[in-house]
C-alpha cells in the first residue's frame, strides 16, 4: 500500500514522479528486465516472446500492460526507472529525448527546445551542429 506522505512528496514537483524507495522497490523486477536489455539476445528474447520474457522476470500485471501498451508513464508509474526504461525504449525506437517528451506532455521538438532555453536561462552555451555535436 502506498504511504500518503510519500504520494504527497512525489506531488510536491509539478508533473513528476519521485523516484524514491517506494517506488525502487514496487519497480525491481521491470527495471531488472530492463537492465538486461545490456545484452542483445535478451533484446532478441524480448522481441521474439514478449509476454514470455516479461514473465520471466515476474513483471506485475499492470508493468505487463503498460510495456505491451508501450506506455512509459504507466512504466514509470509502475515503478520503471526512466534510465532502465531507456533500454526498453531504445527496442520501441524511442531515445531519451522521446521520453522526455512524453513525461511533459511536449512534442519532441518542443521538448529540445525547452531543453536549450533552460540552459540558455542558466548561462549554458549550445552546442552548435556544425562543431559535432546535435543539438
Amino acid at each position: 500500500m502506498t504511504n500518503p506522505e510519500s504520494m504527497a512528496l512525489r506531488r510536491g514537483i509539478a508533473g513528476t514522479l519521485l523516484f524514491d524507495g517506494e517506488l525502487a522497490s514496487r519497480g525491481f523486477e521491470l527495471n531488472a528486465m530492463c537492465f538486461s536489455f545490456n545484452d542483445s539476445a535478451n533484446r532478441a528474447a524480448f522481441l521474439a516472446d514478449e509476454e514470455g520474457y516479461c514473465a520471466r522476470y515476474r513483471l506485475t500485471p499492470e508493468q505487463r500492460d503498460a510495456v505491451a501498451r508501450r506506455d512509459v508513464l504507466g512504466m514509470i508509474e509502475a515503478g520503471g526507472n526512466v534510465y532502465y526504461l531507456a533500454k526498453l525504449a531504445g527496442i520501441f525506437g524511442l531515445n531519451v529525448q522521446d521520453l522526455g517528451a512524453l513525461q511533459t506532455g511536449m512534442s519532441v521538438p518542443e521538448f529540445k527546445q525547452y531543453l536549450i532555453d533552460q540552459g540558455t536561462a542558466a548561462g549554458c552555451v549550445a552546442a552548435r551542429k556544425d562543431e559535432g555535436l546535435a543539438a
